[in-house]
C-alpha cells in the first residue's frame, strides 16, 4: 500500500485513499509543479494480467481519451512501470448524487436539470461510437459546483465491438438498470440499452427508489422484461408519458435521444443559475425506504467550440478565382516528403487532427471553383480569399452546431497543388462523414491522390 506523502513518477504527491477495488486503488494526489488536485488510480498490473483483463484496461483508457466532455470524468495522463499502471483522473470532489436522493426524491425541475446533463454526456459518447453499458447512480458523480460527471467506463464498448448482426452480445451491467434485451442474451443495440438505463435513473431521481426491485432476482428480471413498474401519484402526465417511452421493453420502439430532445417535458424551460458548491434544497423528503445506490447532477450542455446558435446563413456572391495565389511550399520539405512515399502530411509541423488532404494537377482556380460547387450542392455558405483559402460554413444545425471547414491550397509546383481540409467548428464525426461520403466522390475528377491521415477520425 502506497504511503501518504509518497511522490510517484516524480510528478504526483499522494494524499488520502479515496477508494479501492479488486485490481486498483484510488488516491487523492497533487501535481508537484502545478498544485492541481487529481484522482490517481493505481492499477496492479500483475493482477490484471492474471485475470486476463489487460485488453479491458486498454479499452477503458482509449475510450476515456476519446470522450472529452464537461459531463464526463476526464483522463489527464496515463503512466506505467513494470508493476503498476497509473491513471491521472479529474478529481471530482462533490461525491455522488445519491447523497441528494438519500434525503428524498428530487423536485421535478431539479431532476430535469440533472437528466439534461446525463443525456448530454451519453449523447456525446454515442456520437463517438462509445456505449457506456453500466449507467447507474453509482457511476454518476458531482463536482464541487454541483455539475454531473459520468464515470467508470470499465464495461464500455466501441462501435467496432458489434458483431456481423450489428449488435453487441456481452451481457454486462447492474441488474436493476439493465435493459431487458441485454438479459435475453440475443444481442442488443448499445445506444438503446443506454437509453433504458437513463430512463431508470430518471425514475430514481423523481422517486428516490428503483422502478424494478425484488429480493428474488428472477422476479425482478420478469418485471424488467415487461416494464412492470408503477408511477406514484405525484408524477405529472408528461413525466409518465416520457418514462413509458424510455422504459419501453421493445428496443425497436424505444425513444431515441433525438426524439427525447423534442419531448415537451425534456424541453421545458429551466431557470439556469450559477452553480454553487452546495445545493441542498432541491429534494423532497423521502417516504420510501428502498433507495438506490447513488445519483448525480448538471446544467445545459456547453458548446466547447464556440459555435454560433444562429441556424441561418446566406450564400455569398459567386466568386471568381483567376487571381488566386496559393501558398508555396518549401522545396526542401517537398524533397524530404518524396523519400517517404510522397505522403505530404509531414510538411505540416502542426499536423492538424482531423485534416483531410489531397493532391491535384489542376490549377488553384479550378480547385476553388470545384469546392464552391460542392459546397453549394451540400448547403454550405462559401467565403474565399485571394491567398488560396476557401471557408465553408454549413447552414444546417448539427450535433455540435453548424459545421465549418477551412480549405487551403498549397502550390507544390506550378502544375501541382496540395489541398488541406480542416474542421474549424461543428461535430467531428459529421465532418468526417461529409468528407468521406460527400466531398471525396464529388472531387474525384480533380483529385490525383488523397493523403493518409491516421488521426482523421479523432478530435
Amino acid at each position: 500500500m502506497e504511503k501518504r506523502g509518497t511522490v510517484l513518477m516524480n510528478k504526483y504527491e499522494l494524499g488520502k485513499m479515496l477508494g479501492q477495488g479488486t485490481f486498483a486503488k484510488v488516491y487523492h494526489a497533487r501535481h508537484l509543479s502545478t498544485g492541481q488536485s487529481i484522482a490517481l488510480k493505481i492499477i496492479d498490473k500483475d493482477r490484471v494480467l492474471k485475470a486476463g483483463l489487460i485488453d479491458q484496461i486498454k479499452r477503458e483508457i482509449s475510450i476515456m481519451r476519446l470522450v472529452k466532455h464537461p459531463n464526463v470524468v476526464q483522463l489527464h495522463e496515463v503512466m506505467a512501470t513494470k508493476t503498476k499502471i497509473y491513471l491521472a483522473l479529474e478529481h471530482v470532489k462533490g461525491g455522488e448524487l445519491f447523497n441528494k436522493v438519500a434525503k428524498g426524491r428530487l423536485k421535478e425541475a431539479s431532476a430535469r436539470k440533472y437528466f439534461h446533463q446525463l443525456i448530454a454526456a451519453v449523447d456525446f459518447c454515442h456520437s463517438r461510437g462509445v456505449y457506456h453499458r453500466d449507467l447507474k447512480p453509482e457511476n454518476l458523480l458531482l463536482d464541487e459546483f454541483g455539475n454531473l460527471k459520468v464515470s467508470d467506463f470499465g464495461l464500455s464498448a466501441f462501435h467496432e465491438s458489434k458483431r456481423q448482426d450489428g449488435l453487441l452480445h456481452t451481457t454486462c451491467g447492474t441488474p436493476a438498470y439493465v435493459a431487458p434485451e441485454v438479459l435475453l442474451k440475443k444481442g442488443y443495440d448499445g445506444e438503446k440499452a443506454d437509453i433504458w438505463s437513463c430512463g431508470v435513473i430518471l425514475y430514481v431521481l423523481l422517486t428516490g427508489y428503483l422502478p424494478f426491485h425484488d429480493s428474488n432476482l428472477m422476479v425482478m428480471y420478469r418485471k424488467i422484461s415487461r416494464a412492470d413498474y408503477k408511477c406514484p401519484r405525484w408524477f405529472s402526465s408528461d413525466v409518465k408519458r416520457l418514462l413509458s417511452k424510455l422504459l419501453d421493453p421493445n428496443p425497436a420502439t424505444r425513444m431515441t435521444i433525438d426524439k427525447l430532445r423534442e419531448n415537451p417535458w425534456f424541453m421545458k424551460e429551466m431557470k439556469i443559475e450559477i452553480p454553487e458548491a452546495k445545493v441542498e434544497d432541491d429534494h423532497v423528503p423521502n417516504a420510501n425506504n428502498s433507495s438506490p445506490r447513488s445519483v448525480l447532477d448538471n446544467y445545459p450542455e456547453i458548446d466547447l467550440e464556440g459555435n454560433s446558435d444562429d441556424d441561418t446563413c446566406e450564400p455569398d456572391q459567386k466568386a471568381t478565382y483567376s487571381s488566386v495565389k496559393p501558398t508555396t511550399l518549401n522545396a526542401f520539405e517537398i524533397i524530404n516528403s518524396l523519400s517517404r512515399g510522397f505522403n505530404l502530411s509531414g510538411l505540416f509541423e502542426n499536423n492538424v487532427v482531423g485534416a483531410h488532404r489531397f493532391t491535384t494537377q489542376k490549377p488553384a482556380s479550378v480547385v476553388m471553383s470545384k469546392l464552391e460547387e460542392v459546397a453549394m450542392t451540400e448547403s454550405f455558405n462559401v467565403k474565399k480569399t485571394q491567398d488560396g483559402k476557401v471557408k465553408l460554413q454549413g447552414c444546417k444545425q448539427g450535433r455540435k452546431g453548424q459545421l465549418a471547414i477551412d480549405a487551403e491550397i498549397f502550390e507544390v509546383a506550378p502544375s501541382f497543388h496540395l489541398v488541406e481540409m480542416t474542421k474549424t467548428s461543428g461535430d467531428t464525426l459529421e465532418y468526417c462523414k461529409f468528407c468521406n461520403q460527400d466531398l471525396r466522390p464529388s472531387l474525384k475528377d480533380i483529385v490525383w491522390t488523397w493523403q493518409s491521415d491516421k488521426h482523421q477520425v479523432q478530435e
